[in-house]
């Protein structure tokens, strides 16, 4: 399947409490992107938290986009990507 990095931007900040209405939110965007075979790898968030790089695997862009949308979130930019490990050269 491949991986796509998936950059958002949320001008007044992401907000999703370290509580357990944090993780139901969380919980219902697996749920949604599951609809679609879109699986949330993980995600890193800017310090003024206005900007998520978020790592996804799916089956397309297109997938990606669908289940953004069922999720109320913003797509930016979704660019296919593959690992560089560095310490596999040594």
């Amino acid at each position: 399947m491949p991986r796509y990095l998936v950059e958002r931007t949320f001008p007044g900040g992401l907000a999703i409490p370290m509580t357990d209405s944090g993780a139901d939110t969380c919980n219902l965007v697996i749920g949604n992107n599951a609809e679609g075979g879109v699986t949330w790898v993980h995600s890193y968030v800017s310090p003024d938290k206005k900007h998520t790089f978020c790592i996804y695997d799916a089956p397309s862009p297109e997938a990606i986009r669908s289940a953004a949308g069922r999720n109320s979130l913003p797509v930016d930019n979704i660019t296919e990507v593959r690992v560089l490990d560095p310490y596999f050269y040594h």
